[in-house]
């Protein structure tokens, strides 16, 4: 591909991903759906005018650690501690729970491999954050009852999932399961946390006092990617994944952040406020290009919709996913419209389980039919959450009565009459 080919198919990218992200949006859909499909449309699927290579992978890897730094930058531990052993509880059953119920599935079942099995399993194991908060904030719950206990179940299911995440890694480059493998990994992954974030909050430091003698605009992003990818390269450079560094790093940065020998850089919420602000465009920049090359990634045209597996596959799938997720919310002690809700709200894969199907893609695990599935249940959950969400609180709202302490202005739909 020559230079100016590539820089047509970027600008293409990017226009398609923010016009269908923008659509996506209007209709109530996650724009991460528009932009899936903006790179259905771009490639092998429709039109075929763009590949997924080269360039497009470089930008849409930086995009997904980028992406993993912002989760990292804006994880609050502190909302586990509020929300108690409940958000626990929700989130390590429906982190268990889909994992064993869909590796059962895949590889008992199905007949898939091992590694395959295990990789499935890890696509609908993590919630997506975003997603449910998104649509619990414009429901105006964020703050409600439920709304922390999500938040908090949310937070640690992604710190889980990206444990899983490096796992797996390791699972797919040796090509067995070894449980010594894993506990390497493990202890890799503790002694990079422990190292990564207390060089990343070392070197922001500097970063921020640096930025104030500066006379040249532009010091905060351009040191903190700068910071991103290197410490992406570090966590690489030890045998996990490039986008734990991007989570490190926005861990480090985060307004909540610290650690026993590092108590002497204090953390400066403002300087950690500028830094989200002023990194925003370039995530936004670069995470659509990512999500766009999964959909560019995607032959339709080559599945076989006639296929009894396909069907019969990614039906029971959804299936297993979505009532695992159900049923981690029902265990906690809470009415039955709280527990209901919290369960529903814990369904949306998102980005997490994407990165895992485009792992399985990118090392050869899955072939066409099965990532097309994966990628397909994925969206089943991102998709109808936000649905059903809303649905369940036009008509059920009412049931969700709290104290007054926990009470906010809220952008519910009005109560529904009940029947008689």
């Amino acid at each position: 591909m020559d230079t100016s080919t590539a820089i047509l198919h970027v600008a293409t990218i990017l226009i398609a991903a923010r016009i269908m992200g923008e659509v996506a949006a209007r209709f109530g859909v996650p724009s991460v759906i528009g932009e899936i499909v903006a790179g259905i449309i771009l490639g092998p699927s429709m039109i075929g005018l763009i590949e997924a290579e080269g360039l497009i992978w470089v930008l849409a890897e930086i995009g997904i650690i980028l992406l993993l730094f912002q989760i990292g930058l804006e994880t609050d531990l502190s909302k586990l501690v509020e929300s108690g052993t409940k958000s626990v509880v929700v989130a390590v059953t429906g982190f268990i729970v889909p994992f064993a119920t869909c590796f059962a599935l895949s590889y008992y079942w199905f007949g898939l491999d091992q590694i395959v099995s295990l990789l499935i399993a890890g696509t609908m194991t993590a919630t997506s954050i975003g997603i449910t908060m998104r649509t619990l904030s414009d429901l105006g719950r964020g703050q409600s009852r439920e709304g922390r206990i999500i938040l908090g179940a949310a937070v640690l299911d992604d710190i889980m999932g990206v444990l899983l995440l490096a796992i797996l890694f390791n699972f797919i480059t040796s090509g067995s399961v070894d449980l010594a493998s894993a506990a390497r990994i493990l202890l890799f992954m503790v002694v990079f946390f422990l190292i990564a974030p207390a060089m990343a909050k070392s070197i922001s430091y500097i970063i921020h006092r640096w930025e104030k003698v500066s006379e040249i605009p532009g010091m905060i992003p351009t040191t903190v990617v700068s910071l991103v990818l290197f410490l992406a390269w570090i966590s690489h450079a030890v045998g996990i994944p490039e986008l734990l560094g991007g989570f490190a790093t926005g861990l480090a940065l985060s307004r909540r952040f610290f650690l026993p020998f590092g108590v002497a850089l204090k953390a400066d919420p403002k300087f950690s406020k500028r830094v989200n602000k002023q990194m925003q465009p370039i995530i936004q920049l670069f995470t659509p290009i990512f999500f766009a090359a999964v959909g560019l990634s995607l032959d339709l045209s080559t599945l076989d919709w006639s296929s009894l597996f396909f069907w019969i596959f990614s039906l029971s799938l959804a299936a297993v996913a979505i009532l695992s997720k159900i049923f981690a919310g029902l265990l906690i002690r809470e009415k039955l419209a709280h527990r209901v809700i919290i369960g529903m709200s814990m369904v949306p894969r998102g980005e997490v389980g994407l990165v895992f199907a485009e792992i399985g893609r990118h090392t050869g695990l899955f072939n066409t039919e099965i990532y097309t599935t994966v990628v397909i249940v994925i969206a089943y959950t991102t998709l109808f959450t936000p649905f059903w969400l809303r649905l369940f609180y036009r008509y059920y709202g009412h049931l969700l009565e709290e104290d007054s302490a926990d009470q906010q202005p809220s952008k519910t739909l009005p109560e529904q009459p009940r029947p008689g």
